[in-house]
């Protein structure tokens, strides 16, 4: 599948927040929706009108029962998959939050050291960036999947 990234455009917009304590981060496993049963950040599809931080601190107060303070943009990632799902996310990084994570209906919280961040059940296109957004790095990616299996990636730094 050839995808040209100039004139892609998505038909989903969704928001990630990663939460950072220190040396851990706060995740979770996935329950039902997009990559179910995977572990991932809180985050979820835009509601009309809504802007990319409102959601991303909707959908973590909805899943987890946190509120993220002071959330900061660190990227965007595009996905085009091979039955015809286009998606753009945005990517926050919060260091302090609100509340306690909680299990919902969406998602199981686990708190997991930085250095030990579980990328075998993860999206395969988390390890091309989430260790590199930890320590400070924005960034910019694309990458085309067939279902789980990442077929091509490519991932900017800045």
């Amino acid at each position: 599948m050839t995808v040209n990234w100039q004139t892609w455009e998505p038909n989903v917009r969704a928001t990630l927040m990663f939460i950072r304590d220190r040396d851990r981060i706060l995740l979770i496993r996935k329950k039902r929706g997009i990559g179910a049963g995977k572990i991932n950040g809180p985050g979820g599809k835009l509601d009309p009108g809504e802007t990319a931080l409102e959601c991303a601190v909707r959908e973590t107060q909805e899943e987890l029962h946190v509120t993220a303070l002071e959330p900061v943009e660190m990227g965007t990632l595009s996905f085009a998959f091979v039955d015809g799902m286009h998606m753009h996310v945005t990517v926050f990084l919060a260091e302090g939050y609100e509340g306690t994570p909680t299990e919902t209906d969406e998602a199981i919280p686990m708190w997991t050291s930085v250095n030990e961040i579980p990328f075998e059940e993860m999206w395969a296109d988390d390890a091309c960036w989430l260790n590199e957004m930890l320590a400070g790095q924005k960034f910019s990616g694309t990458f085309v999947f067939d279902g789980d299996r990442m077929l091509e990636r490519a991932v900017t730094f800045f």
